[in-house]
């Protein structure tokens, strides 16, 4: 099934859909359509789209201090990729280390007892460790006593993250009939559906967004009409983003 999750938007994305345009207006020698499919992906690959798709994404989240935040039972952080180097140790380096050191802020500030760390891991990646697995030495490493972390069981996605957590909370603290307070920590593009999908699993979430995608002191140029990969790469992620809260809206109903 996750593969399908990861497959079956790629032709509803910017590129999956520009691809679409510009064959079908080849196949049927219509010009006006591979016009349409090349100033569609202009516009997608121009931070001037890209930024304010991204902004609305994110919105309303702030990034917030540790001291601004209400005690809870635990601090929760979501799984945010990693890169596994190439060499004999299959070292793994940060793809968004955002995460992992807010989660890191709130714990080393009181906010609560306890460190969850979810282990995200995907079929595509055998031989690589759940990400928690890596994350505990790095938190251990900052001074964060072990018996103080967590680590969830296996998780493909963030339906499953909020499942084995509650899981690992529950069998930690003993807390069935008690709905247990969590500090969400995740990119803010990502909060919405993973405080959505948190709270249906019996938590009572506060989140704590980090990794925004669009500084808030970046004023608009010329070069924010032009075509940029890094562009692209934001329009498409903030798009997959509203299509997976659809999803779960859908299947709410």
């Amino acid at each position: 099934m996750i593969y399908l999750h990861k497959i079956l938007p790629v032709f509803l994305l910017p590129t999956g859909l520009t691809i679409l345009l510009v064959a079908t207006g080849l196949l049927l020698n219509r010009k006006k359509l591979i016009a349409s499919g090349l100033i569609f992906l202009w516009i997608c690959s121009t931070y001037a789209f890209s930024d304010q798709l991204m902004s609305w994404v994110e919105s309303p989240y702030q990034r917030t201090s540790a001291s601004e935040v209400e005690p809870a039972d635990a601090v929760v952080v979501l799984s945010g990729g990693r890169v596994v180097a190439p060499g004999p140790l299959a070292i793994s380096e940060w793809a968004d280390a955002d995460r992992f050191y807010g989660g890191v802020e709130l714990y080393k500030a009181g906010k609560a007892p306890w460190l969850v760390l979810t282990g995200g891991w995907v079929p595509w990646e055998p031989n690589a460790k759940p990400e928690g697995d890596v994350l505990k030495v790095y938190a251990e490493q900052l001074g964060i006593p072990s018996k103080q972390i967590l680590i969830s069981g296996v998780a493909r996605n963030t339906e499953e993250e909020a499942l084995k957590v509650k899981e690992a909370l529950t069998q930690q603290l003993g807390s069935e009939n008690k709905q247990m307070k969590i500090l969400l920590v995740t990119s803010a593009f990502h909060m919405r559906r993973s405080q959505t999908l948190f709270e249906r699993a019996g938590f009572e979430v506060e989140p704590f967004a980090v990794d925004f995608k669009v500084s808030q002191a970046k004023e608009l140029s010329v070069l924010d009409f032009m075509p940029n990969a890094d562009a692209l790469q934001k329009t498409e992620t903030a798009w997959r983003e509203l299509y997976g809260r659809a999803y779960y809206d859908l299947l709410k109903k």
